[in-house]
């Protein structure tokens, strides 16, 4: 893969920034056209996005120097070369979700009609987020020897080299991909406010468990399941608890 997507000397653009920086654009595009159809201010998307993406890269990338405390102990500097790989998009969305209640509550918003324009955005800027993980390397799989195998080349990438390795980014990005699609038709039912983002997070949840047994790169394990699968255990929980809640209202 390329981790580096274009390098004229001083100029040095890297692969996984260049396709975060789109996941947020395309992310709060959606969101826009999801607020104007549930009327509310699509400008409010530009004006809260700013504190969601700083939100989020803070608790994503928080997250994943907690995962490798002894890595960035030694090399502290790296913690904010976030640009380069290394984000934890469970971590980032928590920080988010916290961040967008706090600034709605200022603003007197709904934060629930809000919850559900972020969603179908998040799960798209997922898909095309981790196409910049497979050109950085990072979020690897583990060895395998199935046909669709992915190996990585570059002497600068994450990944082990020369590998055939579990193509564990394109199955975060196919589980965006088809969280999205599932909550497009799932907007045609008649929801409740808040039930479509608990869609999310059930569906993200359960996506993330599984993809975690096949992921290769240091997770961060408390018993038999990595610390992210035991997050996700929560948000699922949470998701469908809000979907029964908001059913039965």
């Amino acid at each position: 893969m390329h981790p580096i997507l274009v390098d004229l000397g001083p100029l040095t653009v890297y692969s996984y920034g260049f396709f975060i920086a789109a996941a947020i654009l395309l992310g709060m595009g959606l969101a826009m056209h999801e607020a104007r159809q549930k009327n509310l201010n699509p400008r409010l998307v530009l004006d809260l996005g700013f504190y969601l993406i700083l939100g989020a890269i803070i608790g994503s990338r928080l997250l994943y120097v907690l995962i490798h405390p002894v890595y960035y102990f030694n090399h502290p500097l790296e913690i904010v070369q976030f640009w380069k790989g290394g984000l934890v998009f469970i971590g980032g969305a928590i920080v988010a979700v916290i961040v967008a209640w706090i600034y709605l509550k200022q603003k007197e918003e709904p934060f629930l009609d809000w919850l559900d324009s972020f969603a179908p955005g998040a799960a798209a800027g997922q898909a095309l987020g981790r196409i910049g993980c497979l050109m950085a390397g990072c979020c690897y799989g583990k060895p395998t020897a199935l046909p669709w195998a992915v190996a990585f080349k570059m002497p600068n990438s994450l990944a082990p080299l020369h590998l055939p390795l579990h193509p564990t980014q394109i199955y975060h990005s196919l589980a965006g991909l088809v969280t999205f699609v599932i909550l497009a038709l799932a907007k045609r039912k008649d929801l409740r406010s808040g039930q479509l983002f608990a869609l999310f997070l059930v569906l993200y949840s359960v996506f993330r468990f599984v993809i975690e047994f096949f992921r290769g790169d240091y997770r961060g394990y408390l018993g038999f399941l990595s610390t992210t699968q035991w997050i996700t255990i929560i948000v699922f929980i949470i998701g469908v608890g809000l979907i029964l809640k908001l059913r039965s209202q």
